[in-house]
């Protein structure tokens, strides 16, 4: 669990200074933020099925302690995305990404 909270917060830190830098230093915090946001994806599947029992469905799941917290953190912006990566997780869709 400290590995995904840690992702987390790199992650919403990077988004913190994404919104305060513009140019060659607001990209590389987007990227930033963008790699550690898939980091903590793929730690959260890993989380995930650790769960016994899992969730059946999104209601559910955001009813877990956990998610409840990182939903009450996530900027406004960013939650759907976050709720899109955890809809594939409980319908067991391996999402690809490239870079």
């Amino acid at each position: 669990m400290k590995k995904i909270d840690e992702y987390f917060e790199t992650a919403m830190e990077a988004w913190g200074m994404m919104q305060k830098t513009s140019g060659d230093e607001g990209a590389e915090w987007a990227e930033r933020f963008e790699r550690y946001f898939y980091e903590f994806i793929d730690e959260l599947k890993i989380w995930w099925e650790s769960l016994d029992p899992q969730p059946a469905n999104i209601e559910e799941a955001e009813e877990l302690p956990q998610i409840k917290q990182w939903m009450e953190s996530i900027p406004d912006p960013v939650q759907l995305n976050f709720l899109t990566e955890l809809e594939d997780i409980i319908d067991g869709f391996e999402t690809e990404r490239f870079d």
